[in-house]
């Protein structure tokens, strides 16, 4: 066991010193210890490394926002070790960092497998949402949903002791470090690159798991050109610990048989990778390539490209994916100018300065859309202000400066909408 500076993770060892080296990846929410029926098989054929996320287990709470900057962290604590190549198995945002690794550092990743994992976990708007949550209410309601999303019905009435150790581990889990990891899966989404994963690939669902369902573990078997799906039975999201050993007999039979070769029996040996594939991007179906017209530079071009696609990445992390793909599907032809005026102007020019952050501008659009009595637009940038990190009472003193300067009235309407929105985002989930 170790703990380490902001750029590594806390780890422990299992395993002779001279095997190969598995790494075991944890779902959000859980330790390392969520793969303790796992090791005693895996130990017996593998140095097995375990890591904890930022703030869970104990771990230093050093956030990170993104499944990228989880991956760096591990690739920094492996190389402290000395340990350049490896095997990698990860459930849920566990996996989602080994695909992370497959695609980035290729050479580094000898094998891998998905368990519990998806190309693109859920929606963003839902995993941003469960920040708000945590922010207001702090981790205790997402504690005691857990049951639920991790287990089938049969396995909690069975295994009540079990159930609340998993409620504990994530009650004791670093508030910060939690929404942060929200903040790195709502980001996620691989979807367009899983063609490029080249290392032999074991993707296990539970049939029963209902947060990432059979149908996307088939999608990373579909997308992935050397993969096979194993459907376990009985089982719903924390598989590895409903059923400990169906995973770890699939873990072994993958690990062994993908590792190993004719000269190199400890699977040491390198696996040569895949020739590259040309990577296509075709206009979608239905799709209308639209041009900005004659005679514009090359340069103006770009710009007003990188401007949109900046703006329009912007615009869904901060207003959420169901308000702007509702602004869009009501564009037509007298509105879509305007929508592409305030994507490209408004959210890819000014709310991507690097002047102040975005819980500044959220602050000073709050207190601009109450002084002047856009209520519509208040309610969802309250909603967004949430999101950029204010907490109800923050976004309450905001108000109250603006009853200030602009008035009472101008403050009473800006308190019930903003009201309304706090209380439907931030209710607890179930």
């Amino acid at each position: 066991m170790s703990e380490k500076p902001s750029n590594t993770l806390q780890y422990c060892f299992d395993g002779p010193e001279e095997a190969p080296v598995l790494i075991l990846g944890p779902s959000l929410g859980t330790t390392w210890h969520m793969w303790d029926r796992q090791i005693p098989e895996l130990s017996r054929h593998w140095r097995v490394l375990r890591f904890d996320l930022p703030g869970h287990g104990g771990a230093p709470a050093h956030p990170a926002t993104s499944v990228a900057e989880l991956a760096a962290r591990l690739l920094a604590t492996l190389d402290q070790l000395g340990v350049e190549r490896f095997g990698y198995a990860g459930c849920s945002i566990g996996g989602a960092i080994g695909a992370e690794l497959a695609l980035r550092h290729p050479h580094r990743v000898g094998s891998l497998a998905l368990v519990s994992a998806s190309p693109r976990f859920g929606t963003a708007d839902s995993f941003r949402q469960r920040g708000v949550v945590v922010r207001t209410n702090g981790l205790d309601p997402i504690a005691r949903a857990t049951p639920e999303r991790w287990f089938t019905p049969g396995f909690a009435a069975a295994q009540p002791a079990i159930v609340e150790w998993a409620v504990q581990m994530v009650r004791t889990t670093d508030p910060g470090c939690y929404i942060a990891a929200c903040e790195a899966l709502a980001a996620f989404d691989i979807r367009a690159e899983l063609s490029r994963i080249g290392v032999p690939t074991l993707v296990v669902a539970g049939a029963d798991d209902q947060v990432t369902p059979a149908a996307d573990a088939r999608v990373l078997v579909a997308g992935i050109a050397d993969a096979r799906l194993a459907l376990v039975p009985g089982a719903s999201h924390l598989t590895p610990v409903e059923q400990p050993m169906a995973v770890t007999d699939l873990l072994v039979r993958h690990f062994s048989s993908s590792w190993q070769s004719p000269d190199h029996p400890t699977g040491m040996t390198a696996i040569p990778a895949p020739p590259p594939k040309p990577v296509l991007s075709p206009t979608p179906p239905g799709a209308e390539v639209v041009g900005f017209g004659h005679n514009v530079p090359e340069p103006l071009l770009d710009a007003r490209a990188d401007a949109y696609d900046q703006g329009i990445k912007v615009r869904r992390e901060v207003l959420g994916d169901a308000h702007v793909d509702r602004a869009q599907s009501l564009a037509d032809e007298f509105t879509g100018d305007f929508q592409d005026f305030i994507t490209r102007y408004a959210w890819g020019e000014v709310w991507t300065r690097p002047g102040i952050d975005r819980r500044i501008r959220s602050v000073v659009t709050l207190t601009a859309l109450a002084a002047r009595g856009h209520l519509d637009e208040l309610a969802f940038h309250t909603r967004a202000a949430l999101r950029n990190g204010l907490t109800p009472t923050e976004i309450k003193e905001v108000l109250l400066h603006t009853g200030v300067y602009c008035g009472v009235p101008t403050a009473n309407s800006a308190f019930a909408v903003a009201q309304r929105i706090i209380r439907e985002e931030t209710s607890p989930e179930g």
